[in-house]
């Protein structure tokens, strides 16, 4: 082993030793015992998190974006740097503006400087037999610069992080990445599916691979996809689409042995989702047990990356064991990728009320479903038949439970379900009333398997009956479908349309069997692709969110500015111009 592999492999012990979880609590209200273990954090990102604290008192919450501070990578060692923080002068306990910029010049580099660009191997301006089906010119001149953006996005861990991984948060994934864009300068867990999904319309094989390598990575060395590729991310995931990945490639490129690589990571992975902390056990009426998996993050503090903002939101609890809880309600809705929603709260407008660990989510066990159906394929395609029947049985488990636990006969819908007992049980008995019946578009996730999640097969009155409820619930605007009802100020919430969303519904519609099915979903598809065009045509830019009430409409809402670059946003794009293609004869413009 060469002396830097002995100098990363002593920081990832070191790292996981400082990341260790704390021991569980006994639960106050029974004898039981709840898993509810932490992690630690290390002293970097204490240190990091104090330094953001000291530059907000100086600067200001105006335009302050309190993740540009963990993200910052050392040029020096963490003593050298804390040494000199502690010098600084203080007037009144606040750091003078001028000499806090001297000490982020003389002992930091940027943010983002940790990740270097890197041309992708794999990309040319225009791949062979790139979306056949895009006729009209305005259209194919757009989506081959909407290609072109992977290489913008393109990055590899610099050297330094190798080197020294002491000095920064960001982990040294070993292969080429593609990034979200904006202050999303690393990784994330969810993006990275529908980022693929974009670079297999480019035939950017290689680097798809390359991302599915990096999230293995973080399953052999964390036991989970972390919800993004730094150290202070470790406590949490995010929807688990790793699967999803390898089965999209597998798909493209028939290549068994990139399977045959990735399966054990897949099982890993599913074993953090389905035990633990996830796992939760509900009694139908009919007295069957089912068992269901929800977020819970391993997290009682505030999130290094925002942790300003959650103390200020936590401020209104009075004593620590609420501010705890309230933290950790917090990271559990980050995991979800919905942060943040009504969705989550027992109030839609009051964010203290985040309840997330106490809903079981449809959406999750929807994504669960895929995976055990993928890993139950992947294993009859190596040969391996006992594990194809011990997943394709867990599936068949689970799609009974979603029709038992979630489905609403009389809504036509699948609803979220709420734990509403405050004691500690080991199964919960289904109550009706516990169905949340807001309008969400998670609502209609099960689509993107329906036949097999639903239970509905090829029963048409069922399927035409979920597309009259759907068309019925308000979730179509004039720019593709929005993420609730609720107009209460957060970005998974109205009037915020997101590529991941508009993507499942639409590609759920187009496999439903129905010729209506398949006609709404073109409508949407072309409502989305529209506005997105749109919006880039005024702005220069592929953008995170779009306000879905009007067509070439950004969104907006939550903790920080609009971000654009940007990553799913392109990839779901490309992958509904190849679905769909755009006639010759179609106007790409907006509608009045």
């Amino acid at each position: 082993m060469t002396s830097l592999s002995l100098h990363f492999s002593f920081f990832l012990f070191s790292t996981l030793l400082l990341m260790s979880v704390i021991p569980p609590r006994a639960a106050a209200s029974s004898s039981c015992t709840v898993d509810d273990r932490t992690y630690s954090t290390t002293p970097l990102v204490s240190f990091l998190q104090r330094l953001q604290s000291e530059a907000l008192k100086t600067l200001g919450p105006s335009s302050f974006d309190p993740k540009f501070y963990v993200d910052l990578p050392l040029k020096k060692d963490l003593s050298l740097t804390e040494a000199a923080f502690w010098k600084l002068p203080r007037v009144k306990g606040i750091i003078p503006e001028n000499y806090l910029h001297r000490f982020l010049e003389a002992y930091f580099d940027d943010a983002g400087d940790d990740m270097v660009y890197t041309e992708p191997e794999d990309f040319v301006p225009e791949p062979v037999e790139f979306l056949p089906k895009v006729f009209n010119p305005k259209v194919r001149v757009w989506a081959l610069e909407v290609h072109s953006l992977w290489k913008n996005l393109s990055r590899r861990v610099s050297d330094n992080v190798k080197k020294y991984p002491e000095r920064h948060t960001l982990l040294p994934l070993p292969e080429p990445v593609i990034i979200p864009g904006s202050r999303f300068k690393e990784v994330y867990y969810w993006d990275s599916y529908w980022i693929i999904r974009g670079l297999l319309v480019s035939k950017m094989y290689d680097t798809a691979k390359a991302i599915v390598n990096n999230l293995v990575w973080l399953v052999d060395a964390y036991g989970h996809v972390l919800n993004g590729a730094r150290v202070y991310y470790a406590n949490r995931s995010q929807p688990p689409l790793l699967s999803s990945m390898v089965m999209e490639i597998y798909k493209r490129t028939g290549d068994l042995e990139f399977v045959r690589k990735s399966l054990p990571s897949l099982m890993k992975e599913y074993t953090f989702w389905i035990s633990g902390i996830h796992k939760v056990m509900i009694r139908d009426l009919h007295g069957h047990k089912h068992s269901l998996s929800r977020y819970y993050a391993r997290w009682n503090k505030p999130r290094p990356e925002s942790a300003t903002i959650d103390v200020e939101s936590a401020s209104k609890f009075l004593n620590d064991s609420d501010k705890e809880a309230f933290y950790r309600e917090v990271a559990s809705t980050a995991e979800t990728g919905w942060d943040f929603s009504s969705r989550w709260m027992s109030n839609s407008f009051d964010l203290s009320t985040l309840s997330t660990t106490s809903i079981v989510p449809v959406d999750l066990n929807t994504y669960l479903y895929k995976v055990e159906l993928d890993i139950a394929f992947f294993a009859q395609q190596l040969g391996d038949i006992k594990t194809h029947e011990k997943f394709f049985k867990a599936s068949k488990a689970r799609q009974f439970a979603i029709r038992s636990i979630f489905w609403n006969a009389e809504m036509n819908q699948w609803l979220d379900y709420w734990i509403r007992s405050k004691d500690c049980e080991d199964v919960h008995q289904f109550e009706a009333r516990n169905q949340n019946d807001r309008i969400f578009a998670s609502n209609f996730i099960p689509m993107w398997n329906w036949k097999h999640a639903s239970g509905l097969g090829e029963n048409n009155i069922m399927v035409e009956r979920i597309l009259e409820s759907f068309q019925k619930s308000g979730l179509l605007q004039p720019a593709g479908i929005v993420t609730s009802l609720s107009n209460n100020g957060q970005q998974w919430d109205f009037p915020n349309g997101w590529s991941p969303l508009q993507h499942l519904i639409i590609e759920g519609l187009s496999n439903s069997g129905s010729k209506a099915g398949w006609e709404l979903a073109q409508d949407i598809a072309v409502r989305w692709i529209r506005t997105n065009y749109a919006a880039y045509n005024t702005t220069g830019a592929m953008h995170e969110k779009y306000d879905v009430k009007g067509c070439g409409k950004v969104g907006g809402g939550g903790e920080y500015k609009p971000q654009t670059g940007f990553g799913w946003s392109n990839g779901v794009v490309l992958a509904l111009l190849e679905e769909f293609g755009w006639p010759f004869d179609r106007d790409i413009e907006c509608r009045s």
